[in-house]
Order: structure tokens, then sequence, then C-alpha cells
């Protein structure tokens, strides 16, 4: 099989993918063409199908495994298929495994980190519930370690939000060690649980779509919510620190524009926005630098709102 990760231009494609997405447009000319979005388990490439009423093209559609036969060629230095065919596929012809991206690194080496991180805990109403989640309801844990942190942006790949879960506590826990003023106990447990509404809000592969609860409330209120059902129920749980808790989830966007229903007025708050957002951009960057088909001006970017560029080159 030919994995998307290694295409390059010019390369004849002729094997099976998930379609993760269909949609119909026209060109300026008002010729009508799709978008394709394909998917296997090393990540995703954009697809063009110039002609959909052809002979060629089977009737199929998003969220189904389909025969490809096209070119690879780069558009905006990003890798994208030019569609000749499409064969709807059979059951039995494809192993859905290989087509449900999956993070590098190893799930049970990620979550035996989380674990460590939990019990350096030493607050025991911030220590109960983290054991609430992570110890005591496996549904929650089962859930948490194969779901992605997000559709499309970063870390969209099963165990994605683990990763990410795993490297915004670090990145905290770093800030303790040279920030002593901050509440360590209260950062790692908000830096923990700040994406656990995610669990949610996103519905597993290979779906990986909003839910209604995901539509209707987004992630960071539904971890709010998740965490605040869980503290009114541990005895003498501080009700200051119950909302400092809270506090942190609600804002750990950082600004009302970026889906934060509160600004950080915590220093642990303003820490956890910077470590999340950290990731987040720095994870985003390096996927598309994985999915550039060489290294150089990568083409414009919303997120960054820059043209960005690949700096692996040689001196």
């Amino acid at each position: 099989m030919k994995f998307i990760r290694e295409m390059k231009p010019g390369d004849r494609i002729s094997d099976i993918y998930f379609c993760k997405a269909r949609t119909s447009a026209t060109t300026k000319n008002g010729k009508p063409y799709d978008n394709l979005t394909l998917q296997d388990k090393t990540g995703n490439v954009d697809a063009k199908v110039w002609d959909p009423n052809s002979a060629g093209i089977d009737d199929f559609e998003a969220g189904e495994f389909v025969e490809i036969m096209g070119e690879a060629t780069s558009f905006n230095g990003m890798l994208q298929i030019n569609v000749k065919r499409a064969r709807k596929c059979r059951e039995g012809e494809y192993d859905p495994a290989m087509y449900m991206p999956v993070s590098s690194r190893n799930n049970d080496e990620m979550f035996a980190e989380l674990m460590k991180l939990i019990s350096s805990v030493k607050n025991k109403y911030l220590r109960a519930v983290l054991d609430e989640f992570f110890v005591n309801d496996t549904e929650l844990v089962a859930g948490f370690r194969k779901s992605s942190a997000a559709k499309s942006i970063h870390h969209g790949f099963i165990g994605g939000l683990l990763e990410h879960t795993l490297s915004v506590a670090n990145l905290c826990d770093y800030y303790c060690k040279n920030y002593s003023t901050l509440n360590r106990d209260l950062l790692i447990t908000a830096a923990i649980c700040h994406d656990i509404g995610k669990v949610k809000e996103i519905s597993p592969f290979p779906e990986n779509d909003y839910t209604d609860d995901g539509n209707f409330l987004g992630h960071i209120v539904i971890g709010a919510e998740m965490v605040h059902e869980v503290t009114r129920k541990i005895p003498g749980f501080p009700p200051l620190l119950d909302r400092e808790l809270r506090h942190c989830i609600l804002s750990h966007h950082g600004q009302l524009e970026y889906g934060s229903p509160k600004k950080p007025v915590l220093m642990e708050a303003v820490a956890l926005n910077m470590a999340d957002d950290t990731d987040a951009k720095l994870e985003t960057f390096r996927e598309i630098r994985e999915n550039a088909t060489e290294p150089g001006w990568l083409g414009y970017n919303r997120l960054f709102e820059s043209n960005l560029f690949d700096t692996r080159v040689e001196y």
C-alpha cells in the first residue's frame, strides 16, 4: 500500500483510502468538481475529482472506503491527488486499522507518564479529582486514550488527546520549576483536565466529528461541567479551589474570540493558556511540515497569519 506520508509529486496512485470528506464545488468557469479528503493511518491528503460525472467515478460518500486511481501533484507546496477513477469498496477489501491515523508515540508509555504526573499531585482534593477521572472511571480512560485532540487542526489522530494533554502538563511542570509562585498542584491538575471535555465533544474514529454536545456546548464548557460534577461529590472540597480549577479550564484558550468564556485571571490560568497554545501551534507546524512535498516556503496559514517556511534545508 502507498501510504500518504510516502507520496511524492509525480507518483501514480492506485490504492484504497478512507474518504474523510467529500464536498462539491464549481470552478470559475462554472464546471463542477469535488473536493476530497483522503486518509490513512499516516495522515490526510487533499484530492480533486475534476470530472465527478464521468463513468469512472463511483457514487460514494464521506465515511466510506474508496479505491483511488490518479496522480500525486503539488499545489502551493502541499501534496494533492488528482483523481481519475474512484471505486467504492466492499467490506472485506480493506483493514480499517490501516486507515485510522495514530499517534507516533506509544499509548501505554504516554499514559504511564501521565499517571506519574498525577501521582505527584499532593493536594488531597485535587488528587481525588484526578483519581476519579483517570483511575476510577475506566470508561472515560478508554475513551480518553483513543480520542483525538481536534477534528483537523492539531493532534487529529487516535491518541492525540493523550499526547496533547501530556505535552501541556509537561510544559506546565517546567513552568513550575522556573516560577516558584505558581501553585503546582492546581496547574498540573488543570493541565491534565483542560481538554477532558473532548471525550464528549468529538466522536471516536473513524467518524472523528463533532457530537451534539460538541456543537451545542463545546469542550471547554463540557470539561468545566465534568470537573464540577466530580468536585461537588468530594466531601469538604474547598469552594474557592473548585472555582479556580474550573476557571483554568474555562479560560485556557486565552481570549473570548478563541472560544474561552473567560479570560485568564489567575497566574496558573495564564500559564495553562501559554502551554496549550505552545503545544497546539508547534504540533500544527510539525504536521504542516510533515505534509509538505519539499522544504522551503509552505504557503499562507490562517492559524499563524503568515506564509510559513520549512527550515529543514542544508546551509
